[in-house]
């Protein structure tokens, strides 16, 4: 039991360094290969802090622990903005740009009602991930594209927070340096990830609690370590767009390309059924916390650090209703 733990660690922190290395190395290298700040933080700084919960996903999927690779993202999702959003604003009140609130976590809605929709009959079919993962190639070229239009409006704000994010996961100029980074990024990665699924499942075995609860708090947790440490540290820094930048973008990432993948990979069913399981309650809870930031910064443009404490109550009364459940 006391050797599993360790594995449990062990693998959380090899996937929060492996993220940091992958980020680190591999936005150094596209400043260098020229590629524009916009892209990188769209692409690669986007791909890299959700990099943990993509490779934990497909690997249980591939190992047909599919309430993991499911309770994994919806975890991680509600983790995102109900304890990580909200531990932000508490250390400092996060102020955001117009756009998220107008077209951003209205998006980040209606894609988590899209996954809903599809999990109404117990199974996630690689078709359904096809249409999922072609979103996220949407929602990038789209990002992209409303950037780019900006930019030439005027509007840099979105360009220097960009430019702040890839000084902030901190700039390599050695070439050799940088793949060095994005290799061992990736070993970390992956290997984490086997090493949390792993420990998790045997954990969840000497306790007698279900995959999905596993998924759904320690996995998720876990994974969502790299959005943890970005974003109190970019609320501490006073970077608000960064904070709240980075867990709408993830949360998006998280749905269209990690339940997208591993469903492409295999097909994800829900044991029990959907509506039996009690997955649906978990999946509700996902859409009213990603509701919230929109409720509470629908005037002033803040999420205040009242509401940061009822973004954090929230997770609290989720985790108690998980524990009582399980």
């Amino acid at each position: 039991m006391a050797l599993n733990i360790l594995f449990c660690f062990t693998g959380f922190l090899l996937l929060y360094y492996g993220a940091e290395w992958l980020v680190k190395g591999a936005a150094s290298l596209a400043k260098n290969l020229g590629i524009t700040p916009i892209v990188i933080g769209l692409t690669i700084v986007a791909f890299g802090t959700s990099a943990p919960e993509l490779v934990v996903s497909v690997v249980s999927s591939i190992q047909n622990k599919s309430m993991i690779a499911v309770g994994n993202v919806v975890g991680s999702n509600i983790c995102n903005i109900a304890l990580v959003l909200g531990m932000s604003a508490v250390f400092q009140p996060i102020k955001s740009n117009r756009s998220v609130i107008k077209r951003d976590i209205p998006i980040m809605l209606l894609i988590s009602m899209y996954l809903l929709v599809l999990s109404l009959d117990s199974t996630i079919s690689r078709i359904e991930g096809a249409t999922l993962f072609g979103g996220i190639i949407l929602y990038t070229f789209f990002n992209y594209y409303i950037s780019l239009k900006e930019t030439k409006q005027g509007a840099y704000s979105e360009t220097v927070t960009l430019n702040t994010e890839v000084e902030d996961v901190g700039y390599v100029p050695s070439r050799y340096k940088q793949i060095i980074l994005i290799i061992a990024g990736i070993a970390g990665v992956v290997t984490g990830a086997q090493l949390v699924v792993d420990s998790a499942v045997k954990i969840m075995h000497v306790f007698g609690v279900s995959e999905k609860f596993i998924g759904l708090t320690i996995v998720a947790f876990g994974t969502s370590l790299p959005e943890l440490a970005t974003s109190v540290v970019a609320a501490l820094k006073k970077q608000m767009d960064i904070s709240i930048g980075n867990l709408v973008g993830s949360n998006v990432f998280n749905i269209l390309s990690v339940i997208g993948t591993a469903s492409l990979v295999r097909p994800i069913p829900i044991p029990g059924g959907f509506m039996e399981s009690g997955l649906v309650i978990d999946y509700i809870v996902m859409i009213f916390t990603s509701f919230l930031p929109l409720l509470m910064m629908r005037k002033t443009s803040t999420i205040t650090r009242k509401n940061g404490f009822v973004l954090l109550t929230c997770y609290v009364g989720y985790l108690i209703y998980l524990i009582l459940k399980s």
